[in-house]
C-alpha cells in the first residue's frame, strides 16, 4: 500500500494548518479556565494511550485528523500544567507570544541544520545579528559582540547548557596555563549556596564531582542578609584551596538566583577572584543571570550586571521572560577563541573552505550540541514585533504588578516578606511562634500546609523554596509574576486565595 510522499498538498496543508492554528487560539482563549496545576493521577495519560504504535497511519487511511484533535481534548490538556495560565506564578515563567510561534513554526517548516555556517549561512548571520542586538538591548559592553575582536554571542538551550559550556572552557583555559596533566585532578568550581542546581550538574558532567552531594572540588560559598555570594568567603576558599593543591577553573556569579532573584555582586567577585587565584591561574567567570537578564532590556535594572566587564561569559533566557518560546538561551562571551578552542573538534567531513578560513563562525564550536535548530527566527520576529520599547513595558508591568503583592502581604500581620525583591519574585511566609526553630519546625509545615491548599483550588499553582535565616532554613512561598496574560485581577485573585486559606489553615494549626 502506498502511502503517498511525506508532505501534504498545497490545499492539504493550508486547511491542516488552519486547524491547528484555530485549536491553539481556541486554548488560550480558554487557558484561563482551566486548573492550573494539572490534577492528573500518576498513569493516568499512559493508560489512555494504546500500548502499541498505529500499524496504518493517518496516511494509510487508518486514523484521520478528527481523532488527533479529539485525543488532544481528551487525553493532553488534562494532563497538563497550564504555564501561559494568567494565574500561573510558580517557578518562572515561560513566555510564549503568537511572533514567537511563528517563528518556531517556520524554523520546523524549513528544517535546516545551523550546524556550520556552509550548511545554512543565513542561519548563522541573523542569530549572528540577532545575539549583537540582545547584547545591545541589555547593555553588555562592546567587548561582548561579534563586532569585537574576540566577543560574540549563540543561542543555546539553556542557561544549564551555557554553564557546562563555560565550565568546559574554564577547564581548558586552566589546563593549557599549567599543563594538563598537572591540575586533572585538582580543578575546583565556585557557586554560591544559591545559585541553579545546573553548576553542580555540570560539575558532574565535567567530572569534577562524582554526585550532587559531592562537595571536593565543589565549593557553595556562604551568602550575605540579602542572599548574594559574598566575595570575602569566596577569596577565602580559593585561598585555602589553593594551600590544599588545588586549582580555580570556574566561578559562577549568579544574577536572580532561583529561589529569591539574589544577584550576587559581580564586580567584587571578580576581584575576589583576581586577588586569592594562585599566580598564573585565571579562572573562567561566568554569569548566570537566566531570570534576571531579561529585565536588564530596562536601564533602570541594569544596575544588575555592573561590574559584568569583568566576566569572560555571561547568559540569560528569553524564553523565560521576553515572550520567545522555550529553547531560547542567550549566551554571550568576549574570549571566544577560548570558548570555541574548548569545543572544537574537526573530523574530515564537517570539514570546508569556509570554516578553514576563519572568516566565519561555525556555532557548533560554541557549546556541546553539533546539531541546530533555526532558533534565531523567533527571536527575530519577537524583537521585530515588540521592539525594545515593547519589551521594557512588558517587563516593567510584571514588576509593578509583584510590587503590588508585596505591598499587600507587608500590610497583613499574619505574613512577612522573607527576601528581597529586586524584579517579579515575592517571597512571603505565614508567621509562627515557631520560626526560630529549625529546618521543618511548625512554621514550615503550616506554610506547606497553605501552600498545597492554594494549589488545590485549581486556580492558582505557586511553588516554594528554603530561605536561610537563624536557626536553620526556612520554608517559604513564591509568586512569580510572568504569564503574558497576567493582570493585576489575577494577581488580586491570588491574594484573595492566600488570605481566604490562611484563615483556614492558621484555624486548624496545633
Amino acid at each position: 500500500m502506498s502511502v503517498g510522499g511525506p508532505h501534504l498538498d498545497s490545499e492539504s496543508l493550508r486547511a491542516l494548518s488552519r486547524r491547528a492554528t484555530e485549536w491553539i487560539a481556541r486554548y488560550w482563549a480558554r487557558v484561563g479556565e482551566l486548573p492550573v496545576l494539572s490534577r492528573a493521577a500518576p498513569g493516568q495519560v499512559l493508560r489512555a494511550l494504546p500500548e502499541h504504535p498505529p500499524e496504518v497511519g493517518i496516511a494509510g487511511a487508518g486514523d484521520s485528523w478528527d481523532r488527533v484533535f479529539d485525543d488532544l481534548d481528551r487525553i493532553v490538556l488534562p494532563g497538563l500544567t497550564h504555564w501561559q495560565s494568567p494565574r500561573f506564578f510558580a517557578y518562572f515563567p515561560a513566555n510564549i507570544s503568537t511572533p514567537s510561534v511563528i517563528g518556531e513554526l517556520l524554523g520546523a517548516g524549513l528544517g535546516v541544520q545551523g550546524m556550520l555556517w556552509f550548511t545554512s549561512p543565513a542561519c548563522t548571520e541573523l542569530e549572528t545579528r540577532v545575539l549583537d542586538w540582545m547584547a545591545e538591548l541589555i547593555g553588555l559592553p562592546g567587548a561582548f559582540r561579534s563586532t569585537s575582536p574576540g566577543g560574540g554571542g549563540v543561542i543555546q538551550g539553556t542557561a544549564s547548557e551555557g554553564a557546562l559550556s563555560a565550565l568546559v572552557a574554564g577547564r581548558d583555559r586552566v589546563r593549557r596555563a599549567m599543563g594538563a596533566e598537572r591540575v586533572r585532578d585538582r580543578l575546583t568550581v565556585y557557586a554560591s549556596t544559591q545559585a541553579h542546581s545546573s553548576v553542580i550538574k555540570a560539575a558532574m558532567v565535567a567530572g569534577l564531582a562524582d554526585g550532587p552531594d559531592d562537595r571536593r572540588r565543589l565549593r557553595l560559598v556562604d551568602v550575605d542578609g540579602s542572599l548574594a555570594m559574598r566575595p570575602e568567603a569566596l577569596a577565602a576558599a580559593i585561598r585555602q584551596d589553593a594551600a590544599a593543591g588545588l586549582v580555580p577553573c570556574l566561578v559562577c556569579a549568579t544574577v536572580g538566583t532561583t529561589g529569591t532573584t539574589a544577584v550576587d555582586p559581580i564586580a567584587p567577585i571578580a576581584r575576589a577572584i583576581a586577588d586569592a587565584s594562585p599566580p598564573g591561574v585565571r579562572p573562567w567567570l561566568h554569569v548566570d543571570a537566566a531570570l534576571a537578564g531579561s529585565a536588564c532590556v530596562c536601564p533602570e535594572f541594569r544596575w544588575m550586571l555592573d561590574g559584568v566587564e569583568h566576566a569572560d561569559s555571561v547568559c540569560f533566557n528569553p524564553h523565560k521572560w521576553l515572550l520567545t518560546n522555550f529553547d531560547c538561551d542567550c549566551f554571550f562571551t568576549r574570549d571566544r577563541r577560548g570558548l570555541t578552542r574548548a569545543h572544537t573538534i574537526a573530523p574530515e567531513y564537517l570539514r570546508n573552505a569556509p570554516s578553514e578560513s576563519g572568516e566565519v563562525f561555525d556555532y557548533r564550536d560554541w557549546h556541546v550540541p553539533l546539531g541546530r535548530r533555526f532558533r534565531s527566527l523567533k527571536l527575530w520576529l519577537v524583537l521585530r514585533y515588540y521592539g525594545a520599547e515593547g519589551l521594557r513595558e512588558h517587563v516593567r508591568g510584571h514588576v509593578r504588578l509583584a510590587a503590588l503583592f508585596e505591598s499587600w502581604v507587608r500590610g497583613d500581620p499574619r505574613f512577612e516578606i522573607v527576601a528581597p525583591r529586586p524584579l517579579s519574585l515575592v517571597c512571603f511566609r505565614l508567621r509562627h511562634p515557631d520560626d526560630a526553630g529549625g529546618e521543618w519546625s511548625a512554621g514550615d509545615v503550616l506554610n506547606r500546609r497553605l501552600l498545597d491548599a492554594l494549589n488545590a483550588t485549581g486556580r492558582v499553582f505557586l511553588t516554594h523554596t528554603s530561605v536561610p535565616a537563624a536557626g536553620g532554613a526556612r520554608i517559604a512561598l513564591r509568586l512569580a509574576v510572568g504569564s503574558v496574560t497576567t493582570r493585576e485581577a489575577d494577581v488580586a485573585e491570588a491574594w484573595a486565595l492566600v488570605r481566604e486559606h490562611a484563615g483556614g489553615v492558621l484555624g486548624s494549626s496545633p
